[in-house]
């Protein structure tokens, strides 16, 4: 009897050893196991700012253009509603859409001019006063200077009203009275300043196609880079020998624009002469003209043939913008475009949207019999970067609202671009640069939160934390008025957004999905898992079978 209890003794200790063990095995395999392979296989996200990135899904502009007003002796409107200088603030709240507003101020500031100013007022010719103005003004992007002087003046041109010069200043006569006064400012102020109509323009991707204009999509958008390619189109070369001084051309006409441009985007220029390249339309022959047209409706088809003989865009990381001379082919000279009207064109040009332009340059060349192939042909270049240029303002946006006959408008000279223009330009692609970087995080922020196996790596997001930084910044700068500061903030808004959202990284066919991860781990766990489980199982049995045994008593 003793025997057997100690055999029984010693058989109840070692299942209870066992108990144990299996207790404790699954105890370190859940505990210790379990986590630490969901640790070691899990997806690295780092943080994001969700939150902020929801918050410029609404975008409520406020753009703050500094005017100042100096008034001339003699020109003080007699209802003027306090001595100067004093201050004034001109609102205006435009509705975009549900989720995008725009408001405009204009902070004026009333005051008379310095003695310096006086004296430049005193100059024979507008032109020299506003040379002379330029370096006593605030020279800061986006600022505006309007000098009244009296009705009476002869400063400017007899019936004119308003001067604009090239630079960020204004005369305006006095007028009679101050409402007549800040009507002719706020003509001045849409003009030389933003309107609605421009940031309406810029916004194009998030307003409806009713609010827009007819040349809301004229223009290129916004980009660090563009390529400007400049390309001569011989198809004759066997009649016609081009010669084309482009590098000067574009060094004289062009390279000043660029310049002027050179803060807002990094540009690089080409030429290419193409031979036997033709338009790809048949023109129509005029008999009454013995000239051949290209209509208006036949333009479109102009541009995919020889695009495909350009090349220029395939290998580009930035938009590129053509613009094709096309000298036509003895048979088909001369050639001429018509309008819709079927009215000849000036220029004989036309440009394309987003793409760029084309200039027919016919040859006056003699009569066939007297002639010796091929016709040497000195392009005149002056005439066909006037068109060029011309062209190129518009596919950056640059366009000028229609003026009253009593305004005059200083050319801008050399440069083709106006100080004031450019001011004009920057706060369109400002607002711009800042609506891009809204849609691409907001995308961003939508993809990794959809596929939750993306990795989000800390470079990723800090240049996500960067760029949300910086747009902030740059509509904070925009409330403020200054437009250079905001604009530099925009672009490195635009340059972080675009680093974010094409990182390599963020492939999520690299990843392995839950199931795929489950179905390649089961069959390593499951051996070990087996015994695991059957231990428990047997252990859950015995307990409960130990319950339902009755307690022995003596």
């Amino acid at each position: 009897m003793a025997a057997a209890a100690g055999a029984a003794a010693a058989d109840e200790a070692e299942k209870a050893r066992g108990r144990r063990a299996a207790l404790s095995f699954a105890a370190i395999a859940v505990v210790l196991g379990l986590p630490l392979w969901w640790r070691t296989t899990e997806t690295y996200r780092a943080a994001l700012p969700y939150a902020d990135i929801a918050a410029l899904g609404e975008l409520s502009f406020q753009l703050a253009a500094p005017v100042a007003v100096v008034f001339a002796p003699g020109s003080l409107p007699g209802d003027l509603p306090r001595p100067l200088p004093f201050r004034e603030t001109q609102e205006e709240e435009t509705l975009l859409n549900p989720r995008t507003s725009i408001t405009s101020r204009y902070e004026m500031v009333y005051r008379s001019t310095t003695a310096q100013e006086e004296a430049a007022l005193d100059a024979v010719t507008v032109q020299e006063a506003d040379a002379t103005l330029h370096p006593l003004q605030d020279a800061s992007l986006g600022s505006l200077t309007v000098y009244v002087i009296p009705e009476t003046s002869s400063l400017l041109p007899q019936g004119i009203s308003v001067y604009v010069g090239k630079h960020r200043s204004a005369l305006v006569r006095a007028g009679e009275g101050l409402a007549a006064l800040r009507a002719r400012l706020q003509q001045v102020t849409q003009i030389m300043s933003f309107t609605t109509s421009s940031i309406t323009a810029a916004l194009s991707d998030r307003v409806p196609a009713s609010q827009l204009g007819p040349d809301a999509r004229r223009h290129f958008k916004s980009s660090l880079g563009y390529e400007i390619t400049f390309s001569l189109l011989n198809p004759d070369p066997k009649s016609h020998a081009v010669h084309w001084d482009i590098e000067g051309a574009v060094s004289h006409y062009v390279q000043p624009f660029l310049d002027k441009l050179s803060f807002m985007a990094n540009f690089s220029v080409d030429s290419q002469i193409l031979y036997y390249a033709v338009l790809g339309v048949t023109p129509r022959f005029d008999k009454e003209s013995s000239s051949f047209l290209l209509s208006a409706h036949s333009l479109p088809h102009v541009i995919n043939p020889v695009e495909a003989r350009l090349g220029s865009s395939a290998a580009s990381l930035y938009p590129v913008l053509n613009f094709l001379l096309y000298v036509p082919e003895r048979s088909h000279s001369p050639l001429y475009i018509q309008d819709k009207d079927g009215a000849l064109v000036g220029t004989n040009a036309f440009h394309s949207p987003r793409w760029g332009g084309i200039m027919v340059y016919n040859v006056e060349g003699p009569a066939p019999p007297q002639a010796s192939l091929p016709l040497h042909v000195d392009v005149d270049m002056v005439r066909v970067m006037e068109v060029f240029l011309a062209q190129l303002r518009l596919l950056f946006g640059v366009s000028r609202e229609v003026l009253p006959p009593e305004f005059l408008l200083e050319s801008p000279g050399n440069e083709g671009l106006a100080d004031w223009e450019l001011d004009r330009l920057l706060w369109a692609r400002t607002v711009e640069n800042v609506a891009t970087v809204s849609t691409t995080l907001t995308s961003l922020a939508q993809l990794l939160d959809k596929i939750g196996n993306i990795v989000i790596k800390d470079d990723v997001a800090s240049e996500v934390y960067r760029a949300v930084a910086a747009v902030q910044s740059a509509m904070a700068e925009l409330a403020a008025g200054r437009l250079h500061s905001a604009f530099q903030a925009s672009k490195e808004a635009v340059t972080s957004s675009e680093r974010a959202f094409f990182d390599p990284s963020l492939l999520h066919l690299l990843y392995f999905p839950d199931d795929q991860k489950f179905a390649i781990y089961i069959p390593l766990f499951l051996p070990m898992a087996v015994p695991i489980l059957l231990s428990l199982a047997k252990i859950f049995r015995e307990a409960k079978q130990r319950k339902k045994e009755p307690t022995k008593t003596d």
